[in-house]
Parts: structure tokens; C-alpha cells; sequence
């Protein structure tokens, strides 16, 4: 009986001296080894959230139709780079029908300007992308009544694109992030496509002002 109140009261004291080493308002959690299971959901759940879209952007012009809308993923250590889907709209004007067109859109953002009140600008916006339309006046490649293979390698169903621009930035306050976004750009671009760069090189008639185009729009950065 001695001894089990001797080993009872020596266990108490090691109780207690651990509890006097500990800092005080620490709490001492062992923390368990992480399975391979763990690690490749965790990285799973990563991957398929890097897949949420971040922008929502709105733009006219830019040889995408009147209007196009669409999707965005911005991403990299200051979120400099960004990829954009868009759908827009081209109105019948002179031919039948209507017709969409469909644009994938890479942006590189090099810097970011802070000003006052929540305002920043970004002076210098670069893209390119390649859109297409929808319908079937537009060839992949050349039909047969060109015998002349002229427009071998420009199809009229593929254009790519390069553009210049920059942005203006407003953001939203934190109490008012959860009505729509945390901050909106406002934005314009100075864009033109391989069909028209060509027609400039090949033709000395055709000016600058022929093959450029100017395009605005929004960006809403919505996480």
C-alpha cells in the first residue's frame, strides 16, 4: 500500500514539474504525422480550386464583336498574369445573321501604381490572344476557288491578336465586399490582328490608324 502511494505521488510531482516548465497560455499539442492519403487530397483540393474563376470582365471591341463577356483567372506572385474566356456578339449588319465568337486571352500586368482613397492605376497592360467565329463563311483553310494559295496560311476562322492599354483600379471597402466585388477596373486597349499587320507590311498605302482598333471595359476581380 506504501508503495503504491509512493509511486502515485512521484507520478504527481512529474505532472506537476511539466506543467511549471511549459510558458505560461501554452498549450502543448503533439501534432500528428500527415498520411500520403492527406497530402494528395490536400493537393487535389488545391488544384481543383486554382479552377474558380477570380474576374468577371465585360469588354466592346477589340475585333471580339460588339460585345463580349466572360471569365477570368488572374495568378504569380503579384498576380501579374492573367487568362481570360470571352463570348461576344457581332450584329448581322450587312450579312443574314448574327454570330458569336468565342476569345482565350492572356494578360501580363507588370506593375501596379497606389494612389489615394483606394485608387490605383496600372500604366501598362499587354496582351495576346486568338479568337474565333462561329459560322460557316469561315474556313480553317483555304477553299479551292483561291488557286493561287494566297490565303494558304491566314485562316479566316482563327485571328490572333496583340494589344496595348492600361487600367484604372477602384477598390471596394472591406464592409462592402460581400455585395459584388473587391475591387473593379476600368480599363482600354489598342488592339489589331495578323490579318491587318500583314495588309500594312504588304501594302504601303495602308496606314497605322487602318489596322489599329480602341476597345474598353470592366474587370471585376470578384475573389
Amino acid at each position: 500500500m506504501m508503495k503504491k502511494r509512493f509511486i502515485f505521488s512521484l507520478i504527481m510531482l512529474l505532472v506537476v514539474f511539466r506543467a511549471q516548465a511549459l510558458p505560461p497560455d501554452t498549450t502543448y499539442v503533439e501534432k500528428a504525422k500527415e498520411s500520403y492519403y492527406d497530402k494528395r487530397v490536400h493537393r487535389y483540393r488545391k488544384h481543383w480550386a486554382a479552377l474558380i474563376p477570380t474576374q468577371f470582365i465585360i469588354q466592346n471591341a477589340g475585333n471580339m464583336g460588339v460585345v463580349s463577356a466572360g471569365l477570368g483567372w488572374d495568378y504569380g506572385n503579384r498576380r501579374q498574369w492573367e487568362t481570360d474566356l470571352l463570348f461576344g456578339y457581332i450584329p448581322a449588319h450587312q450579312s443574314t445573321r448574327g454570330k458569336l465568337t468565342m476569345t482565350l486571352k492572356q494578360n501580363f500586368v507588370p506593375w501596379s501604381h497606389s494612389m489615394k482613397n483606394g485608387w490605383s492605376i496600372e500604366p501598362l497592360t499587354a496582351s495576346i490572344y486568338i479568337n474565333t467565329v462561329y459560322g460557316h463563311e469561315f474556313w480553317k483553310s483555304q477553299p479551292r476557288r483561291y488557286p493561287d494559295a494566297y490565303y494558304n496560311f491566314m485562316s479566316t476562322k482563327f485571328r490572333l491578336n496583340i494589344a496595348l492599354g492600361q487600367r484604372v483600379t477602384m477598390t471596394i471597402p472591406n464592409h462592402r465586399t460581400k455585395l459584388f466585388a473587391k475591387n473593379i477596373s476600368f480599363f482600354y486597349e489598342i488592339s489589331s490582328c495578323d490579318l491587318y499587320i500583314r495588309s500594312m507590311i504588304l501594302d504601303h498605302a495602308v496606314s497605322l490608324n487602318d489596322i489599329i482598333g480602341l476597345s474598353i471595359g470592366v474587370r471585376a476581380c470578384i475573389l
